[in-house]
């Protein structure tokens, strides 16, 4: 079960990696982020592949799809600079709560 949490930290890594070179490659102009980007997509999905074979989809997902939205939350903020507005943020709350209570009380052998 831990190498299943690790490979799913590892594809939300991956992902976050990837997603905030989505920004940085300028509509793929820039070879380096574009690179970084798709590798990291890939590795994302190899690394989730490997949860997946002990952990159920319904709690992957959710917690690969939250942690990753608040994790490129962050890098937008602190990196490009964007600031949300507080609906987005209240947003963002309710998918962490909706990540919790999957991860709690949402999925059954």
């Amino acid at each position: 079960m831990v190498k299943a949490y690790l490979a799913l930290a590892l594809s939300i890594a991956f992902e976050v990696l990837a997603t905030a070179n989505v920004q940085l490659s300028a509509q793929f102009t820039r070879l380096g982020p574009t690179l970084i980007m798709a590798g990291g997509y890939l590795a994302a999905l190899y690394f989730m592949s490997i949860a997946l074979a002990a952990l159920p989809i319904a709690l992957v997902y959710a917690t690969w799809s939250g942690v990753g939205i608040v994790a490129i939350t962050l890098i937008g903020r602190l990196t490009f600079g964007q600031v949300l507005t507080t609906p987005a943020l209240l947003g963002i709350g309710l998918i962490v709560a909706g990540v919790v209570l999957v991860n709690g009380f949402g999925t059954r052998g």
